[in-house]
């Protein structure tokens, strides 16, 4: 018989949990210690492939680990304690479920026979944060603890990116069971996203895009979660169609904001000509977005007179919001491939000469207009000048949510993706009007056409 004190996978749960991040490629882990989970941060502090940022808050420790998946693509990793460290969570979860972000939390709990009996630092984790996470484990058996860490993973990562949570009671942490590296049975059976698109839908969608008077491509932050080819696939599209595009707040640097064929952000605070194409458009190209009511406003007068083509990777999200009439359920990268392939081979760029003409007419309105002052430095000029002093620099832009927020994103312009972190869907971001004096929405009149309803303040 061998001698399983050797075996290297035998080992303690803490010890698996280090294994788990090293195994899928974590280099930096963000945390703030507690005594539920002292056994971890005895592993983390006797090897060298991880980093622990230590933080000030729970919450730090989350938003930190989102802007580290915002800025680099990879899942962020928070470790947090029970009880308050846990719950002090939930803000973070939110905003990255909302906001479709990769987020992986460990949080601690007390020992699997205190549970239930209102313990020290104890609370109903996996009940709170099921609300706000894709899914959470609760782990009881040292010896599925492999299996559950590289399945937390693979949910963040794979189909709609989103924070999940897994829950390891201190007793497990200190027992000894066997590690076993990723393998693809470490899934769940029942989740397997789609990621490859109809091919009949994709003709339909192509059809409708070949025979466009009025076309438009509204895109959002699926296709920065998607991948760097996601984002080249998209800036082809637009450059063989000859379409306008625009994009969400999360959708900022997918295509280029110097790019001919920009439009500016969309929505309540968006500029005048994306708002008016979208909603004049006979086909609207929607891919990895969700029709968010900033976006949309009155549902029922929105864009009423296009063809609607939605590419998303979550099917809840499709007729969830705008029934549409070609719904494409797949990765937006794979989808943007396909419907290029059937394009060069099947249509010809359309003549849009005129549409482009009207372009040009609400974009001459400078709807972003603001006059310049002598006396004091208007938000809109500093954040243009920084702009133009950090123009070809590898910049990144964050902000917290409010005012600046919104000129951040209609004054600086973003060429690349995964350079604008900022919170979208959990951020009070239409609390009050940017730009009162200078206001140029249409007003309405007697003789105005009652479809042309714009996205307006509340």
């Amino acid at each position: 018989m061998s001698d399983k004190s050797h075996d290297p996978n035998q080992m303690t749960g803490a010890a698996m949990i280090v294994r788990a991040l090293i195994d899928h490629g974590v280099t930096d882990i963000f945390g703030y210690p507690g005594g539920a989970v002292l056994p971890i941060y005895d592993e983390i502090f006797q090897q060298s492939e991880v980093q622990h940022i230590l933080v000030r808050h729970e919450q730090g420790a989350g938003h930190a680990a989102e802007g580290y998946a915002r800025s680099t693509g990879k899942p962020g990793v928070a470790l947090v304690t029970s009880g308050p460290g846990a719950t002090n969570m939930v803000t973070p979860l939110t905003d990255a479920l909302m906001d479709s972000i990769p987020l992986v939390c460990i949080s601690g709990q007390v020992p699997t026979h205190l549970i239930g009996n209102d313990a020290f630092q104890e609370c109903d984790t996996v009940g709170i944060t099921r609300p706000c996470t894709k899914h959470n484990w609760l782990v009881r058996d040292v010896n599925d603890l492999a299996k559950v860490l590289h399945e937390a993973f693979y949910v963040a990562t794979s189909g709609r990116p989103g924070p999940v949570l897994v829950d390891v009671p201190k007793d497990v942490q200190f027992a000894t069971g066997t590690y076993h590296p990723p393998r693809k049975s470490d899934v769940h059976r029942s989740y397997a996203p789609r990621v490859k698109g109809d091919a009949t839908q994709i003709r339909k969608a192509v059809a409708l895009l070949a025979n466009a008077k009025r076309p438009v491509i509204y895109s959002g932050g699926g296709v920065i979660n998607s991948g760097p080819e996601a984002t080249k696939l998209l800036r082809e599209l637009v450059e063989v169609t000859g379409f306008p595009i625009t994009s969400t707040l999360m959708g900022l640097g997918a295509y280029p904001a110097s790019g001919k064929n920009w439009l500016g952000m969309l929505g309540m605070h968006g500029t005048y000509e994306a708002n008016m194409t979208m909603h004049d458009c006979d086909v609207m190209l929607c891919v990895g977005a969700r029709f968010d009511d900033r976006i949309t406003g009155r549902v029922d007068a929105f864009s009423p007179s296009s063809k609607k083509i939605h590419i998303d990777i979550d099917p809840s999200s499709i007729n969830k919001n705008i029934r549409v009439d070609v719904p494409i359920i797949g990765d937006c990268g794979n989808i943007l491939g396909d419907i290029l392939q059937v394009f060069k081979a099947e249509a010809k760029k359309p003549d849009i000469k005129s549409w482009w003409q009207q372009i040009a007419q609400w974009r001459a309105r400078n709807s972003l207009y603001y006059k310049k002052s002598n006396d004091v430095i208007l938000p809109q000029h500093a954040i243009q000048s920084l702009f133009e002093l950090t123009r070809g620099k590898d910049t990144y832009i964050t902000t917290e949510v409010g005012q600046h927020q919104m000129w951040a994103a209609q004054f600086y312009g973003f060429e690349e993706p995964h350079r604008w972190m900022t919170s979208g869907a959990s951020a009070p971001w239409a609390t009050a009007c940017l730009r009162p004096s200078v206001c140029r929405w249409p007003i309405p009149t007697a003789s105005s056409s009652t479809s042309r309803a714009m996205p307006r303040c509340r």
